[in-house]
């Protein structure tokens, strides 16, 4: 077997489950309802659907590593448009993935030497893939805290200069989960200098980067930030993005990752061994999907919906703030947060997920202790009706 299997920390959910388990029962008659994992569960577009049933004669071919040409033209001229950035070359900038989780997974195999003593550096909370990634690939990782004194942000100069030394990959989440917060173009500016200074590569998940609640403002992407900068040959940068919260199609595993050229060929020949192609009949639905706003701009609506309801309810009770974007609340607990998760569930039948689960103690703290991470993904009835239960709850427990 292989001895590196043995570092992985159990998932959120595996540990959330052990938890609720210890509470028991919810009260008989009051149905349950789960924030916990960021699933969405709006209705999957009909444009979508009927691409994917007039595609099926795609079964029957195997499908290119590289991906369709027509698909890889459609994200290039998404990613045009929706960033106000040069049209990326479908032929070398663009690559479509079975979903941003396996490529971001497999993308450090990809660009970490596992005999060099490397480090990956990530935020803290972050997306467990980029731990087990790091570990998997050889790598140490290193937890950079994200606080409220930063915006939920990191604070990069915190990291010493000889972690940078031997960094070989960062991942950045923008929009973050689970805080929702934005990464600025100072933000970018300083980690492009660093890049530049210690050469290791940007990996930017940004799977979140069209659930943002402004209509009039749109998240800052990484391609968008390196542009803005002068950077239009992406050095060292790479983006992944998915249909899954953007379109509703959790299921379908369909993303891409997109940026520097030289970096992209090197993926593309991982991938040609690790067999990750996109079927013909995905591709179809997919370029759809990135040919198509409108359902986007309702599926934001329906996410504005539930925050306008949800946060009246909760913002008397429990320390949270709007987040910028993605479908997350990110809010303080007043006691431990896996007593108020266990509790809660027990009380009110209500799943959330508790903060630390979601983060590694590093620098003598865990920075999601005492918080616990609401996803606004149930429909809007079952959000303001936990959002009830949960005031009550605190009301009667925290008095």
């Amino acid at each position: 077997m292989n001895p590196r299997l043995s570092a992985l920390h159990p998932y959120p959910f595996a540990k959330l489950r052990e938890l609720l388990a210890q509470a028991g029962s919810p009260p008989a008659g009051l149905e349950p309802i789960n924030l916990s994992i960021g699933e969405p569960r709006h209705a999957t577009p009909i444009l979508i659907e009927d691409a994917l049933k007039h595609a099926t004669a795609g079964l029957a071919v195997y499908p290119p590593t590289k991906g369709d040409a027509t698909l890889r033209l459609a994200i290039a001229s998404w990613l045009e448009k929706r960033y106000h950035i040069p049209r990326p070359d479908p032929d070398t900038q663009v690559l479509p993935v079975l979903g941003s989780r396996e490529a971001l997974f497999a993308f450090a195999q990809t660009v970490i030497n596992p005999g060099a003593g490397a480090q990956v550096v990530c935020p803290n909370p972050f997306y467990q893939i980029y731990e087990g990634a790091a570990l998997l690939a050889g790598a140490a990782p290193y937890y950079v805290n994200a606080d409220a004194a930063h915006g939920f942000g990191c604070n990069w100069a915190d990291v010493p200069a000889d972690v940078w030394r031997n960094t070989a990959l960062l991942y950045v989440c923008s929009p973050g989960n689970p805080a929702g917060n934005v990464m600025s173009l100072d933000n970018w500016r300083t980690l492009f200098a660093l890049s530049d200074e210690h050469n290791f590569v940007i990996a930017s998940d940004e799977c979140y980067s069209e659930i943002y609640l402004d209509e009039g403002h749109a998240p800052l992407g990484g391609l968008e930030a390196a542009a803005k900068l002068g950077r239009t040959n992406y050095r060292n940068l790479v983006c992944f993005s998915s249909l899954s919260k953007r379109s509703n199609v959790p299921g379908l595993r369909s993303g891409f990752v997109a940026g520097d050229a030289q970096l992209i060929e090197a993926f593309l020949l991982y991938r040609t061994y690790h067999g990750s192609a996109m079927s013909a009949v995905v591709s179809a639905a997919s370029v759809a999907a990135w040919g198509d706003e409108d359902h986007v701009i309702e599926n934001r609506r329906l996410y504005r919906e539930k925050f306008d309801a949800v946060l009246p309810i909760l913002n008397p009770v429990l320390d949270l703030a709007r987040p910028d974007a993605s479908f997350y609340l990110w809010a303080a607990t007043p006691d431990s947060d896996t007593n108020f998760v266990r509790q809660l569930y027990a009380t009110t039948g209500v799943t959330t997920l508790p903060g630390s689960f979601l983060a590694r103690e590093a620098h003598g703290i865990n920075p999601g202790t005492g918080r616990i991470r609401l996803a606004l993904v149930a429909p809007l009835a079952q959000c303001i009706e936990a959002a009830e239960r949960i005031a009550l709850f605190v009301h009667q427990s925290h008095a």
